[in-house]
């Protein structure tokens, strides 16, 4: 069924355009009376277009509480088809059960943080504006200002290497460490400006040529540390391949490299994307080793899907989006330990 959902200019979705709609769509094929999951409800916008482009059943999970709020309202709008979990999408195959619903015809999975959550001041994602430096997506836990106020040089600059993919994690954790030891940082503000200056002395004001500002890969290296995101997605791709019919569809859209690296290297595992030997050589199974496992997915798309031009004209910020999608074959899950 053709989708029939708002525009990114709509009501519907104010200023908060939900990225590669279209393609996210085309993959999962929503069909009348299946099942979804709509596992970072964010904003709605997947939720709403699915909903809308089938008379089908949406089961949505999202940690923050403010999500969950809104999911609540707009379920309104669906007749009982929308129903909104507060929990964390690494847990939908339990937080599913719990309902009753051991499996489901689709999946998609819209990676990092909202734009609800980083147009808010108050949530401490941004460093455009002053604010808490938090970063937590949802309720509870240590916060963003915790861990550069209590964790040891050595963490955080291992932190802001991994996470952040920056080569000047070791100057920043010391610069870091040599400020809170003045007073406590508690502002996003604060602490983009420790960074910067110590890039500009370590770096030089231009960063190499660089456009991008020098605290964004710090920011992102402490967002994804407080929301533990890259073990949120590998426990999310495992629960989805549980959850999954045979020819259910799994979609994750990413929007920076380590994101997509796991996806990628999930759908190679569980693709039999690893090298074969030649059609000449006897099978491993002829030499009495183990029979290799039989693939739990099939891939949609040869590598990763990029937004079009017109779409990143339209919402700069789905320039860094990447989408791979894949379907569950009907081999049984333990064939693929």
């Amino acid at each position: 069924m053709t989708a029939n959902h708002p525009s990114p200019s709509s009501p519907a979705w104010p200023g908060h355009a939900p990225v590669m709609l279209t393609e996210a769509l085309t993959d999962l094929a929503p069909a009348d009376g299946e099942t979804y999951v709509d596992g970072t409800f964010g904003g709605g916008g997947y939720a709403r277009a699915i909903l809308e482009a089938a008379d089908c059943t949406v089961w949505a999970i999202d940690r923050d509480p403010l999500a969950v709020a809104r999911g609540a309202r707009m379920a309104e709008d669906f007749g009982g088809r929308l129903t909104v979990l507060e929990g964390r999408f690494g847990d939908m195959d339990s937080l599913l059960r719990g309902r009753g619903i051991d499996a489901v015809d689709g999946i998609v999975l819209d990676l990092g943080v909202s734009s609800y959550q980083l147009d808010d001041p108050t949530r401490g994602f941004s460093f455009q504006a002053e604010g808490p430096l938090d970063m937590r997506m949802g309720a509870g836990g240590p916060s963003a200002a915790d861990a550069v106020n209590a964790l040891p040089e050595q963490e955080l600059a291992r932190i802001i290497y991994e996470y952040g993919e920056e080569r000047l994690s070791r100057a920043i954790a010391r610069a870091i460490v040599a400020a809170r030891a003045e007073g406590a940082i508690e502002t996003t503000q604060r602490l983009a400006e420790i960074v910067r200056r110590a890039v500009a002395r370590r770096a030089g004001a231009r960063r190499g040529g660089s456009r991008i500002d020098p605290a964004t890969r710090t920011f992102q290296a402490l967002r994804i540390h407080v929301n533990d995101e890259l073990g949120e997605l590998s426990r999310g791709l495992a629960a989805a391949e549980t959850l999954l019919k045979p020819g259910g569809r799994l979609v994750v859209i990413s929007f920076h490299s380590l994101e997509d690296r796991s996806v990628k290297s999930f759908f190679s595992a569980r693709c039999g994307s690893r090298a074969r030997p030649s059609r000449h050589q006897p099978s491993p199974s002829s030499r009495g080793t183990a029979r290799e496992a039989a693939p739990t997915f099939s891939l949609l798309h040869r590598g990763m899907v990029k937004p079009s031009a017109a779409e990143i004209t339209r919402n700069p910020r789905a320039r860094s989006a990447r989408m791979r999608a894949a379907i569950r074959t009907d081999a049984p899950l333990e064939s693929a330990a």
